[in-house]
């Protein structure tokens, strides 16, 4: 499960700085961090989009600077594996893309903006759960047919055999 993650790291005048990460558990192949440098191919392998996608995101901001090797080619990090698992997620919850730029606008704002990504984060969660409700009354609904039919097809299946 990808969840956002929030720690503490000293600064030299002894002061925490608040860091909002995103945390996934580790891959079974995840490089170790310094000798991260994933190619496009590699991130398309691991994470099933597509080299379109992942180009697309960098393009419209919902990723962040994705460094480059000299010759010019895409190198990608843990962190931003990290960070496109979560955008995996919030994909799934139904989060319009332009919610999504947003929030990735925020958290590159800096401390200043928690409340206001709260706030984004907390009515998407609203959203799921009301389509999780409405998943279920939908759930309801069909396992009262098949009962129905599975009812109906051994009582006429219990009359062929009389």
């Amino acid at each position: 499960m990808t969840v956002m993650e929030t720690t503490t790291e000293a600064t030299e005048t002894g002061a925490g700085t608040r860091t909002d990460l995103c945390a996934a558990p580790p891959e079974r192949h995840r490089r170790p961090d310094g000798q991260d440098n994933y190619t496009i191919s590699e991130v398309v392998a691991s994470t099933g989009m597509t080299a379109h996608t992942l180009r697309w995101y960098e393009r419209i901001g919902l990723m962040p600077h994705i460094d480059r090797s000299h010759t010019g080619q895409r190198r990608y990090s843990n962190r931003d594996l990290d960070w496109l698992a979560f955008v995996g997620k919030l994909r799934l919850t139904g989060m319009p893309v332009a919610d999504m730029v947003r929030y990735a606008e925020l958290v590159r704002e800096g401390d200043h903006t928690y409340i206001e990504r709260y706030e984004l984060l907390e009515a998407t969660r609203r959203d799921v759960k009301a389509r999780i409700a409405e998943l279920q009354d939908t759930l309801a609904v069909l396992d009262h047919k098949i009962n129905f039919y599975g009812d109906a097809g051994r009582a006429l299946a219990s009359e062929r055999s009389s």
